[in-house]
């Protein structure tokens, strides 16, 4: 598995859905200018899938206020998106989704962020922080089973945010309004004195 933080997010041009639109050239780089949290989830119509695709809808108005673009990615195509967003939650749908949702059906995207369950043919859960200028600052994969923590998505936009904004590090477990230190010894000196 290749670490993509610190590097330029790969682009990619895709068919997406977003509710019930298709969008025939969806970018990354459309998103430049704003930070992303792209993530890749295994299938449509499975179990723990719908279950994370809920939760970032969810928190959709929480990241729109940091200025945060949500993004799914998954091997179906764009029809079967479709078909998924029209059955309701109680079904096992995920009708309510309001971020748009890429198919990468030729698996390269799940290619080019080396999330590729090679020998299955579907993507790991990994997820990208991307910043407004298209570098990855965070990442994080999960195995098929393990459902990810969209709170600690949001923790780690705030993170990066706090430290665009500020220039001071965040430290283990810190959460908005915590305290932040200045990145040398008199910085750690001076939150552990505290």
């Amino acid at each position: 598995m290749s670490v993509l933080v610190g590097k330029q997010a790969p682009d990619f041009s895709a068919t997406a859905v977003k509710e019930d639109q298709i969008i025939d050239k969806f970018s990354l780089s459309s998103l430049k200018g704003k930070h992303v949290v792209l993530f890749f989830y295994p299938l449509d119509f499975t179990f723990v899938c719908p279950t994370e695709l809920h939760a970032f809808s969810d928190k959709l108005e929480e990241f729109n206020k940091r200025g945060v673009e949500v993004v799914g990615v998954s091997v179906d195509s764009h029809f079967s998106h479709l078909a998924w967003l029209r059955i309701p939650k109680s079904r096992g749908g995920i009708e309510g989704v309001r971020y748009p949702i890429v198919s990468d059906l030729n698996k390269t995207i799940s290619r080019d962020y080396d999330v590729l369950a090679e020998g299955r043919g579907i993507a790991y859960r990994g997820l990208f922080l991307i910043d407004r200028t298209g570098i990855v600052r965070h990442q994080v994969v999960n195995d098929l089973p393990l459902g990810r923590s969209v709170d600690e998505a949001l923790r780690m936009v705030d993170a990066l945010q706090f430290f665009e904004a500020n220039g001071e590090v965040c430290p283990a477990n810190w959460r908005k309004g915590d305290k932040s230190m200045k990145a040398d010894q008199k910085g750690l000196e001076a939150f552990f004195g505290k």
